[in-house]
């Protein structure tokens, strides 16, 4: 979860899913430890992007090439959807959607996470990606020192 509370899901191959309950839910309201917490996305967790089987070599491609996610390093998800971006077998991981995810692996933060999503979404093959972006109502943070609420 960054400061202006955008935050990265669908490690689990959901994302999608994920993604079109919270649309329809009238308040989102995320419930993390403060090891979650971090200055900008990226570099603690891998950013899934679900593609289309169909050419999805070349939809990776240009998902590692887009300029707002220079310098990520782009990994087929292999094995079971639902482990995340640790391989767990030999086969391409597919999503309850029979998709494939790319995991985006990140050493620096994404600089600009809204214009990321945007741009991920405006890539042909590209099904939906991990960025919550301006989602999010309130996080409840469970910390060293109690609980805390950040509101939207």
């Amino acid at each position: 979860v960054d400061p202006d509370l955008n935050l990265v899901k669908g490690g689990g191959g959901a994302l999608f899913r994920e993604k079109l309950v919270e649309v329809c839910a009238e308040k989102f309201i995320v419930i993390v430890d403060e090891s979650k917490l971090c200055d900008g996305l990226g570099p603690g967790f891998p950013l899934p992007v679900e593609i289309v089987p169909f050419c999805h070599e070349h939809t990776m491609r240009k998902v590692a090439a887009l300029p707002t996610v220079a310098g990520c390093k782009a990994q087929l998800r292999m094995g079971s959807a639902a482990t995340g971006s640790k391989p767990d077998g030999d086969e391409i991981a597919v999503t309850d959607n029979g998709n494939y995810i790319v995991d985006l692996f990140f050493e620096e933060p994404i600089k600009d996470a809204k214009a990321a999503a945007d741009e991920l979404m405006a890539t042909v093959g590209v099904v939906d990606h991990g960025l919550f972006c301006g989602m999010t109502s309130a996080v409840i943070i469970a910390g060293s020192d109690g609980i805390s609420v950040k509101e939207a």
